[in-house]
């Protein structure tokens, strides 16, 4: 390694570093606190706050403000107009204020706090926040946008036309090597650092300690400073947590986080380095001094009265849900029905099905995760690889492949669509190039026109359909193929006995038992938009990011295969010789419902099926009449034209929304809920203790639905609070990046959550900040039993991120979980 220069000398000499090594298990936990992002092309929610799942809700929440200045809860006159409106009464303030008694007085001294309390800052700095204070130019800034269009170029994902960096070495050799001949740093006044640059270590952990010796951070404060280093540059963070994420599932792991967070480090001494001289080492010195009895974790007083404002709007919620299911419900059915439906769990689900109950009296929907217990990867024609089709704690089981029932035709249009793939790729490279991009956009350009007018009117799509992108019109049906083959050199289909094993899975989980229907539909769910990069967020979570067509196929053709039926028949899993299974879709922005592989169907059915198709069509309109108000589309417009109208706008930014609302997830059997409006707000998934050998299922229920609830339920929380630091800004402003993500603007970091207008429609927010309300109908004992095995679970609710209550069996919600494995009971 080259000697330090004579700047690098200067620091040290000046500093009296803390120590000379920090250990790679503190640069590691340190990382562990950054919560994955998932890219664009399968974008779901996840909780921002899971890096702190293990502190309580408000310790988290208090560890954020103090480290990058996150807002914990909406501002108070949220909840101060939510108490003049009578929805938050003063009950609940009295009993939210017991339990942080040192918040106020009582609760006329809260509310008249609160009024006066002003904004909480962030207490952790950085040499950054120093430089900028100091110099009067915003160096942090700098060193976010430098680091973050670099990263840019490493992560992308096949956008760019153009690489500045060699993305097949590791990271911090990568930065290292490009950053050792940037003169931009030198340009804007930042002198030495690419001197500073080269004198690093090969080793990005070994380059990190060194940073780390020149800062002098105090051991009592490194935690924090090292959590606000890499929350400067979250977003790219997150990518690089979504990467090690994915390696984790499959038993690898990845270390760019760890590196990232080398290359922070290494800015900020960089940033001392070269403006020692200008007042900053001094102020330096005085902020990170501060650091040494910051404990991030507790709250200030006008935090703690807001987090007081919350728990009361926390409470008031419980108290009418827990209400509405009371005065709801209806006794349980004895008569087999003519049809069930079985839907997705998510929020927009709940509307579909009270409608579709109202219209027809003889049909019984049920809740189920929407990848309907087949979690597969589903790769398309012509392709070699696909998408995981299952919620992202799971891993693919198998791999299915699309196929047509023409396998002459199948191969003609396998080849059809990979030349459309070279003609689209020369097609780029001509628009994008250096030279070509003229001749493009003149001779070229005005053919755009009449495509410009019919994507404006709707007439047209911007983009064509992925699924059918390439394929021409196919005359044979396309669908999967679960035949036991080879593709690309991996096995692909599903063999028998594990057809019967994934089947019996989902037929437990979804409680069907000797009542099944005739026709039984399995109906996924995906979202029709246009323009729109977060489309990949309003399809199923539970399938990935994807719409559940494919499971919803493969569910539906592994149920009616006679020898997976005689497989579920010797496990005691009788499917009557006379039941159906039909796979259909429903388009959360229209509320459309369409129904695959007709022919399938016996003609025994088809009546019936005919009969269904009418009442979800019926569903439909009054599905879209109910969330007309919501979007903003008045009475004397056509509902059914105007909601399907804005799944083609290429202008929308709020084509639908989405789980915005979401609020409770009720495990129980569906006639406890039937016939109760919901509003959209519930998750819904059918459960019934009595068929539960061994409470298998209740386990599932918890350690996986729940927690994905949990997960979309903090997102929606953090986006809507601060959108600012956990959310992706405005709309309009937006540029995809990498493919991988979104800037606001043109520059600066990767944006982490949901757009703005997700979560409010410009005057008042659409989703309000509520922690999940999980009912459970099952003895205490089995609920119980499940926590004390699964100790995330129950950290989750013993750290107050959710509320448990349990149902008893006569359909009222009888007990809240208190923590620590203990119960009270709700009217107490």
């Amino acid at each position: 390694m080259t000697p330090p220069r004579s700047g690098t000398d200067t620091v040290t000499t000046r500093t009296t570093p803390v120590r000379t090594e920090v250990p790679r298990g503190t640069l590691e936990a340190a990382c562990e606190r950054i919560a994955p992002l998932w890219p664009l092309d399968h974008f779901v929610a996840v909780n921002p706050y899971l890096g702190l799942a293990e502190q309580p809700f408000e310790e988290a929440l208090a560890t954020l403000s103090a480290t990058i200045g996150a807002r914990a809860t909406l501002p108070a006159d949220f909840y101060l107009a939510a108490f003049e409106e009578g929805r938050l009464t003063r009950d609940d303030l009295v009993a939210a204020l017991a339990a942080r008694p040192r918040a106020a007085a009582d609760v006329d001294d809260l509310l008249a706090r609160v009024r006066v309390d002003g904004d909480v800052e962030a207490a952790v700095v950085t040499v950054a926040d120093v430089a900028t204070a100091v110099t009067g130019n915003d160096w942090g800034r700098v060193a976010t946008e430098q680091v973050a269009a670099w990263a840019a170029a490493y992560f992308d994902t096949g956008m760019a036309m153009w690489r500045s960096t060699d993305p097949e070495r590791p990271l911090f050799a990568a930065w290292r090597e490009e950053a050792s001949i940037d003169r931009t740093p030198d340009v804007l006044g930042l002198r030495g650092f690419r001197t500073h640059v080269r004198d690093l270590p090969d080793d990005p952990v070994a380059a990190a300690q060194r940073a780390l010796s020149l800062l002098g951070v105090p051991r009592e404060g490194l935690d924090a400073y090292l959590h606000r280093v890499l929350l400067r540059l979250g977003g790219w963070a997150s990518h690089a947590a979504w990467r090690r994420w994915e390696q984790r599932l499959r038993g690898g792991d990845d270390d760019a986080l760890l590196q990232l967070l080398a290359v922070l480090l290494c800015w900020e001494a960089g940033l001392l380095v070269g403006l020692a001289d200008r007042g900053v080492l001094g102020q330096w010195q005085e902020a990170r001094a501060t650091l040494v009895h910051l404990d991030p974790a507790i709250a200030p007083p006008a935090l703690s009265r807001l987090l007081v404002l919350q728990d009361a709007f926390d409470r008031a919620e419980q108290r009418r849900l827990v209400a509405r299911l009371r005065s709801g419900g209806t006794a349980a059915p004895s008569d087999r029905p003519a049809a069930q439906a079985v839907f997705c769990i998510d929020v927009r689900s709940e509307v579909l099905r009270r409608h579709l109950e109202d219209v027809a009296d003889d049909v019984e929907t049920l809740g189920f995760a929407g990848f309907f217990g087949v979690p597969v990867e589903y790769v398309p024609l012509a392709h070699e690889a696909g998408g995981a089709q299952c919620p992202a704690l799971l891993t693919p089981s198998h791999v299915v492949r699309e196929s047509l029932a023409d396998r002459v035709e199948q191969g003609q249009v396998e080849e059809r669509r990979r030349m459309w793939g070279h003609v689209r790729r020369a097609w780029k490279s001509f628009k994008m190039g250096a030279i070509t991009c003229f001749s493009f956009v003149g001779p070229v350009g005005l053919a755009y026109l009449p495509k410009l007018v019919s994507d404006t009117f709707g007439w047209t799509r911007p983009v064509p359909v992925p699924d059918t992108d390439g394929l021409g019109r196919p005359q044979s049906r396309r669908g999967p193929d679960l035949a036991v083959g080879g593709h690309a050199g991996r096995m692909s289909g599903i063999p028998l006995e594990d057809r019967v094993e994934l089947a019996a899975g989902a037929l437990r989980g979804m409680s069907l038992g000797d009542r099944t229907a005739p026709l039984v539909v399995f109906a996924g769910h995906g979202a029709s938009t246009v323009n729109n990069p977060y489309d990949t967020g309003l399809h199923c979570g539970a399938c990935g990011g994807h719409t559940g067509e494919a499971n919803a196929r493969i569910a539906a053709a592994i149920c009616n295969d006679p020898a997976v039926r005689a497989g579920l028949a010797s496990r005691g899993l009788e499917i009557p010789d006379d039941t159906v299974f039909v796979a259909a879709l429903h388009d959360t922005t229209t509320d459309d419902v369409r129904v695959f592989d007709r022919h399938l169907v016996p003609t025994s059915h088809r009546d019936r099926l005919a009969e269904l198709e009418d009442a979800l069509a019926r569903a439909g309109r009054a599905a879209r009449a109910e969330r007309a108000p919501r979007l903003g589309i008045g009475s004397d417009e056509d509902a059914d034209t105007a909601v399907r109208r804005r799944s083609t706008d290429w202008a929308q930014v709020r084509p639908e929304w989405g789980l915005a609302g979401c609020r409770a997830f009720v495990a129980a059997p569906r006639h406890r809920t039937r016939g109760t409006d919901l509003q959209g707000q519930s998750f819904l998934h059918e459960y019934d203790w009595r068929r539960d050998e061994g409470f298998a299922v209740l386990e599932l229920l918890l350690t996986a639905p729940v927690v994905v609830a949990s997960w979309i339920s903090l997102q929606y929380y953090a986006s809507t609070v601060d959108n600012r630091v956990h959310g992706s800004g405005n709309k309009v402003l937006h540029n995809v990046v990498g493919k991988l993500g979104v800037l606001e603007g043109n520059a600066g970091d990767l944006r982490v959550g949901l757009p703005q207008q997700s979560v409010h429609d410009g005057e008042r927010p659409q989703h309000e900040p509520v922690r999940l309300n999980v009912v459970v109908e099952a003895p205490l004992d089995a609920i119980t039993s499940v926590l004390a095995t699964h100790d995330q679970v129950r950290a989750l609710f013993d750290n107050a991120w959710l509320h448990l209550l349990a149902m008893g069996d006569d359909g009222t919600v009888s007990y809240r979980y208190a923590g620590d494995l203990h119960w009270e009971r709700v009217d107490a």
